[in-house]
């Protein structure tokens, strides 16, 4: 709206923010100075942050056999490892934001967020913000690009490219599935895969219509595929904008709908099948036992974690929130319900505790499955 109140421009979802400043721009009157999106960072992002604290952690990954916890501290521009008891190994990345290859302390990332094990032990990161899926070799401490040109990808992509030659739009999470490694391309509304011997990037499933459409891996449409997990050989997907949960079948090569009704239907209930809603989920994880396919929904919007069985489409709430029907947010330990989160966005699973990226609140928290209690993950040097 313009100085009187009038309408001049409008434009319905999200906007590059290139885009949007050049829109300002028409609008704005003498001495309207619009800001350079290429300037680089403000100061301010190269002051250094403490070992010990966390700024919107959105991304965990666990490793039980190497007992290692990976958390991406997203707003701090970097990865922090850590044991399963929180005492920290290393930070790997600078701090500031930043598309650079190297060792730890010379790399950047920006906005890191979904991370998942490969199966040569390096770990794989959705590097958000650069628009790149970047891996780790994590003992060692270095980083390589190994997709996406830094640039976000104004369109969907229609074909298969050499990965480091073709934009990405918001990878948001990433798992390796069968022999691939999988993005949630959040910004074109796609599953892409890329094969690490190869070095190609193709597309997997979506249109890149925005919408909540089963069928083949071609033809469906998700809206802001935003988790991945992996269980009992098939690929499960957090459609964040839908508010659904979706299933990729390799064997089928089908997208199907588990839990969600469509773009404009959320809610916080559970039930089964068509008569859960959720609201925004941003994260998934899936239990480790391989003859348990039991799946955990971060439900971000609602403040809850919940557990999902694909078998019969049930869902329960387990940990935040409150018992009634609108979670209530916070920053509270407690048993089951008792807690609150502010935002989760993020799971990892080992054994029977849930690891939580509780990510407005800047912990990360453990919630027990077999005791019911949440507490925060208390970080030592």
């Amino acid at each position: 709206m313009d100085a009187q109140g009038r309408v001049v421009a409008r434009h319905e979802g999200e906007i590059a923010v290139p885009d949007l400043l050049a829109s300002l721009g028409t609008f704005l009157g003498p001495g309207g100075a619009v800001p350079d999106p290429d300037a680089g960072p403000s100061p301010v992002a190269s002051v250094p942050v403490p070992a010990g604290s966390f700024r919107f952690p959105a991304g965990i990954v666990a490793d039980a056999g190497r007992d290692l916890l990976v958390v991406a501290d997203t707003g701090n521009h970097r990865l922090v490892v850590t044991g399963m008891d929180g005492r920290v190994r290393s930070i790997i990345g600078s701090g500031v934001p930043g598309l650079q290859d190297g060792v730890k302390n010379f790399a950047r990332f920006r906005s890191p967020r979904g991370m998942a094990f490969l199966p040569d032990g390096r770990l794989a990161i959705a590097d958000t913000g650069n628009h790149a899926v970047r891996s780790v070799d994590v003992a060692a401490g270095t980083v390589e690009t190994i997709s996406g040109t830094g640039e976000q990808a104004r369109r969907r992509l229609t074909g298969a490219g050499p990965a480091r030659e073709t934009a990405m739009a918001s990878p948001w999470d990433v798992a390796w599935f069968s022999g691939e490694l999988w993005v949630a391309a959040a910004g074109t509304h796609q599953l892409l895969a890329i094969g690490l011997a190869t070095g190609m990037l193709r597309p997997a499933a979506g249109s890149g219509a925005e919408g909540l459409h089963d069928g083949p891996s071609a033809e469906a449409a998700f809206a802001q595929p935003s988790a991945l997990a992996v269980a009992a050989g098939r690929l499960y997907v957090a459609d964040a904008e839908s508010s659904a949960i979706r299933q990729v079948d390799p064997a089928t090569g089908r997208v199907r709908r588990l839990v969600g009704r469509g773009l404009f239907d959320w809610g916080d209930h559970d039930g089964i099948g068509d008569a859960v809603r959720l609201q925004h989920p941003l994260g998934l994880a899936a239990s480790p036992d391989a003859s348990d396919p039991t799946l955990y929904i971060a439900d971000t919007y609602n403040g809850r974690v919940k557990r999902f069985h694909p078998g019969t489409r049930a869902v329960e709430r387990i940990f935040g929130g409150g018992d009634g029907e609108d979670g209530e947010a916070g920053d509270r330990d407690g048993a089951g319900m008792a807690a609150r989160f502010r935002g989760p966005s993020a799971l990892a699973v080992v054994s029977r505790r849930v690891f939580i990226a509780d990510t407005d609140n800047g912990v990360v928290r453990i919630g027990d499955l077999t005791t019911g209690r949440v507490s925060v993950l208390r970080l030592a040097t």
